[in-house]
């Protein structure tokens, strides 16, 4: 029995040594089948490859035969329109500019340095979207347009300085050329632009060169409609900045000298400089009614220089391709191109030097201790909180008297009861007895604002904040989404739901819940509950700004709320200032103009409600 087990076990042992060798040798020949199965397969589509590799290398040949053949069989204006479209790349660190022989111009632009919401690269140029034209005389009674002219690649040099210099040129039958010459200069989004022409009288029609310039500016932002928003057309003309909202489509003519025109979008611009300045011109913008799609905007321009120099003339054109970066623009060299950074403008121009001189000095000072954007716009506004602190200690204070009045407002509206005329009177004459002034609290709230709209533009226009993230927001550029609704909400809302948005929201209502406490209360029941209207209509305004924005009110309204506890708690003493109203109060008053003509105001408006209450019965 025991042999017969000991056979069993050595049996069954026996046949797992075999049922392993098996599935080993099985393993093993089902890799070496995979593997000659995967060489197969790379071997054809090496063959694949190198058929395309082939082809194209032949359709390559076919057409530089063909042009060959051209060049051959034509000369001229002939040559220049049978010619076939060859590219021509230049790149610097920060752009990568291809240039197309047919018009000689930038067919596509991409900035190395930036990316789209997609984590595409930024492309302000995309296949010709943007083109650069102006009509020759090719024949008797004959013009055409530079831009369906097919120019000869001159090639690319490189002068003493490190610039690229891209050269391409255009003969004609009469001896008659036409050369753009493009130089990119290291580290530089600026592209100088020589149009030069030799046998003008030949070229233009009474020495006039009628420039047109044609740009599809398109979505570079996750949200298209506030792009749109944010987009502008800007311009110098006669040495003043001007700009246009692109909301709508429109027409803007200009006759005087014109130094450069610019295309700007949220963050980015396409500006053509105009070394000598144009003479006049007009610019037509389309906007879609729609926000569908990826276009901006779409803009023609036309410019128009009388060439003075003789039968040569060499027009110094620029091309800027980049950021709206207030340092790089003010630094550029061209007059006025910072003032593309919308840092305040129009009604709200008067924000612009808050931004200038103190809003980014500090915090590009706080950018060189703290990476992290969220915390650096912490930090700036506990700053901005203690540069305005002594205004909300006055508003506090104001308060502070008006709760101290607050039973005695009680009784003067218990004694009039529906007498609003009355009761006015009495209130008056109880503010300037206790020396105070109902307004105390709310002038040094009114101050703020220009610091929050001041704010509002720096946080739109700073392009360092694209592709910040913090906490749970991506983009403090944009605005951060947690939710995302399946319809869109009227009114601004959209259809997502921002959690900044949120809590700059909440935190408001908390501090209009607090301030009604510390307020007598209202006879007008509209201001009563402005209050607690005002935080929902924050809720539709802000759901839509940048979360850098948004992060911003809420610390700041974190922060008011602190110090409004703590002054009212610690700082502000209730019982001396119920002692210094009653002292006020046994003080000869001497009434100021103001007091006098409001006091004539309520005494007319009293005799009026009489007169009526008379007429009446």
């Amino acid at each position: 029995m025991q042999s017969m087990d000991r056979n069993t076990v050595i049996g069954f042992v026996l046949l797992g040594i075999l049922l392993f060798l098996y599935l080993f040798i099985s393993s093993k020949n089902s890799r070496e089948l995979q593997v000659k199965q995967q060489q197969y397969t790379d071997s054809i589509a090496r063959i694949e490859t190198a058929k395309k590799k082939a082809a194209a290398e032949l359709a390559l040949r076919a057409a530089d035969t063909a042009a060959l053949k051209i060049d051959s069989n034509a000369t001229g204006w002939e040559l220049a329109t049978k010619g076939l479209e060859k590219f021509q790349t230049l790149e610097n660190d920060l752009l990568s500019i291809r240039f197309s022989n047919h018009g000689a111009q930038p067919h596509e632009v991409v900035l190395k340095q930036y990316k789209r919401s997609d984590s595409s690269l930024v492309k302000l140029v995309d296949n010709g979207s943007e083109g650069i034209s102006y009509k020759v005389m090719t024949g008797a009674n004959q013009t055409s347009e530079v831009a369906d002219l097919f120019f000869q690649d001159k090639g690319v040099q490189a002068d003493a300085s490190g610039n690229q210099v891209l050269t391409y040129e255009v003969r004609g039958n009469n001896g008659e050329t036409i050369i753009h010459e493009f130089v990119l200069h290291p580290h530089s989004y600026l592209v100088d632009f020589n149009v030069k022409l030799s046998g003008t009288d030949k070229l233009l029609s009474q020495q006039n060169l009628n420039l047109q310039w044609n740009v599809d500016a398109r979505k570079q932002e996750k949200d298209l409609r506030y792009e749109r928003q944010q987009s502008q057309l800007v311009l110098v003309e006669k040495d003043e900045y001007d700009y246009f909202n692109l909301v709508s489509s429109n027409t803007k003519k200009f006759e005087g000298p014109l130094h450069w025109t610019s295309v700007k979008q949220q963050f980015f611009n396409s500006t053509l400089i105009a070394k000598d300045k144009f003479d006049a011109g007009q610019v037509d913008w389309t906007t879609p009614s729609e926000d569908t799609g990826s276009l901006i905007v779409s803009a023609k321009a036309s410019f128009q220089k009388k060439i003075t120099t003789g039968n040569s003339a060499v027009v110094p054109l620029q091309l800027y391709y980049g950021p709206n970066d207030y340092k790089i623009l003010r630094n550029i060299g061209v007059e006025k191109m910072d003032k593309i950074v919308n840092l305040g403008q129009g009604v709200y121009s008067f924000v612009r030097p808050i931004n200038q001189f103190i809003i980014m000095p500090f915090f590009d000072f706080i950018r060189k201790f703290i990476l992290n954007y969220g915390f650096a716009i912490a930090l700036l506004t506990i700053f901005i909180r203690l540069v305005t602190s002594p205004l909300v200690y006055t508003s506090y204070l104001s308060g502070a008297k008006m709760k101290a009045l607050r039973p005695e407002i009680d009784a003067l509206k218990a004694k009039h009861g529906d007498d609003q005329q009355a009761f006015g009177m009495d209130q008056m004459k109880l503010f300037r007895e206790a020396g105070v002034n109902p307004l105390g609290g709310c002038i040094p709230a009114l101050l703020q604002i220009p610091i929050f709209f001041s704010l509002y533009s720096f946080f739109n226009s700073n392009v360092a904040l694209r592709g910040q993230p913090f906490l749970w927001a991506d983009d403090l550029s944009t605005y951060d989404v947690i939710a995302k609704l399946p319809f869109s909400i009227p009114l601004g809302f959209g259809d997502h739901i921002s959690l900044f948005t949120i809590t700059a929201v909440l935190t408001s209502f908390l501090i209009s819940v607090y301030n009604a406490n510390m307020t007598p209360d209202q006879n007008n029941p509209m201001l009563k509950y402005m209050p607690y209207f005002f935080p929902v209509i924050l809720l539709f305004f802000f759901n839509r700004l940048p979360s850098a924005l948004t992060w911003y009110y809420t610390v700041s309204n974190v922060i008011t709320l602190i110090l409004q506890w703590v002054i009212q708690n610690y700082i502000i003493d209730h019982d001396k200032i119920v002692a210094q109203l009653a002292e006020n109060r046994s003080k000869p008053k001497a009434k100021s103009k103001w007091s006098q003509r409001i006091e004539q105001m309520q005494e007319t408006q009293k005799k009026m409600q009489e007169m009526q209450q008379k007429k009446g019965k």
